[in-house]
């Protein structure tokens, strides 16, 4: 909706825009500075469509409900109300989000360390007998020393209302009776178990949520078996099978917990003394890795096999998974509401996906990272980064077939650049490299 973008350097009140975060059916979050506190503060802006007086009535009752919540893993709400003629929601502002982390590697201890903190969040709402209803990684912020804190309360409840009745809205970690409109403590704990799922074996189970869901060995290889039957029960389709808050809960998890990590180390200095640690595809990952990742700002994992990818990748180049709609961080001030992927503030189309308009800027902003021209003429600004498939400044298709720096190789299909000996498929077609 035109006029609703807050750019770079806008004043909401005390607050200074720094940059956009990201955009949802409800509401877009940004980072900005307190300019009376010196502070870093997120500021989420609901669509102004969807602030209504039913909608107000609701979520402030719901703060109400919310602001009895005080425990090191619940992030406060520092502020909630119209700020020039926009209701903004000010938050803390962390590092990244669970999902950002989840991305990269991390070790077992860590891993449940962050586990039991978001367990122990929810358990706390509960025995003031407040159900999340929106527990997703998402939701789920770091802050230093892997301080893991839950957000959205009170605002969960009422952006699913509005949201649903807009005719949006996802499923993600939703439990089946609450995208029925029956949710209770125990749909919080489904959600849960579905973000241990996707911890420990890098998968997240879909509907209709039949065990044994994907990668389960690789969480058989992590996890102690009574760990595993602990996520299985959280994630049963019906509610009675699973454990009745998040305090029941967090007990079973912490009396797991030291077995969990004898188990860990066990089965590490195991595959340690087989030669494990060392395995081909690993020792394959990092030699692209150091040799590739930098020149394709290949940052992030692919969610099905965890090969290297990047943010303009179409596809995984490993297994072939499609990348339609990018995942995790953008090295751009915005992100497209279609792809995910990054965008600049003064850009009129996205890029990657030949999405429509946007608002820009007005400015005129420079970036090393141009290093092409667009082939129209009449093109306003022609600057083009590697990879793009559309003109961003005329909405033009690339014609020009991109190179790898330092590859040669290209695809038989495409004509763009691919990495031999590593890839299996074009990240830019999606074909399959070597098939006629």
């Amino acid at each position: 909706m035109s006029g609703t973008v807050l750019k770079p350097r806008q004043k909401l009140g005390k607050y200074k825009i720094r940059r956009r975060l990201g955009k949802g059916g409800f509401a877009s979050v940004y980072e900005a500075l307190d300019t009376v506190e010196g502070s870093r503060v997120a500021l989420k802006v609901p669509h102004p469509h969807l602030v209504t007086q039913g909608v107000l009535k609701d979520f402030y009752r719901e703060v109400r409900l919310a602001s009895r919540l005080d425990h090191a893993n619940i992030l406060p709400l520092k502020n909630a109300d119209f700020i020039d003629k926009r209701f903004v929601i000010v938050s803390p502002l962390g590092e990244e989000t669970l999902h950002d982390r989840l991305k990269r590697r991390m070790s077992l201890r860590t891993a449940l360390e962050l586990a039991e903190q978001a367990i122990a969040a929810a358990a706390c709402a509960h025995r003031h007998r407040v159900i999340h209803c929106d527990i997703k990684p998402d939701n789920l912020i770091l802050f230093p020393d892997n301080q893991l804190r839950l957000t959205d309360f009170g605002i969960a409840k009422v952006a699913h209302k509005t949201v649903r009745a807009s005719g949006s809205g996802t499923v993600g970690y939703i439990a089946p009776e609450q995208a029925m409109g029956r949710p209770s403590q125990r749909s919080d704990v489904f959600s849960l178990g579905l973000i241990l799922y996707r911890m420990f074996s890098g998968a997240l189970p879909e509907w209709p949520f039949e065990w044994p869901p994907p990668r389960i060995e690789r969480l058989r290889r992590k996890l102690h078996p009574d760990m595993v039957a602990l996520i299985r029960r959280a994630i049963e389709v019906d509610p009675r099978q699973r454990f009745r808050d998040g305090q029941q809960m967090l007990d079973r998890f912490r009396r797991l917990l030291p077995r969990t990590l004898r188990f860990g180390e066990a089965t590490a200095k195991s595959r340690r003394r087989a030669g494990g640690g060392r395995d081909w595809r690993s020792v394959r990952l990092r030699q692209f890795r150091s040799r590739w990742g930098k020149v394709l700002a290949a940052r992030h994992r692919c969610a099905k096999c965890e090969g290297p990818v990047s943010e303009a990748m179409g596809c995984c180049p490993w297994c072939g998974e499609s990348r339609a709609v990018h995942e995790g961080s953008v090295a751009f001030p915005a992100s497209c509401p279609r792809c995910r992927r990054g965008l600049k503030l003064d850009w009129r189309y996205c890029p990657w996906c030949y999405g429509p308009g946007f608002e820009a800027s007005g400015r005129r902003y420079t970036d090393v990272r141009y290093e092409g021209r667009c082939a129209n003429p009449g093109c306003a600004r022609r600057d083009l980064m590697p990879f793009m498939r559309y003109c961003p400044w005329c909405r033009r298709k690339v014609r020009r077939k991109w190179k790898i720096p330092g590859s040669g190789k290209s695809c038989r299909h495409c004509g763009w650049g691919v990495v031999e000996g590593y890839w299996g498929h074009c990240p830019w077609c999606a074909k399959r490299l070597g098939a006629g």
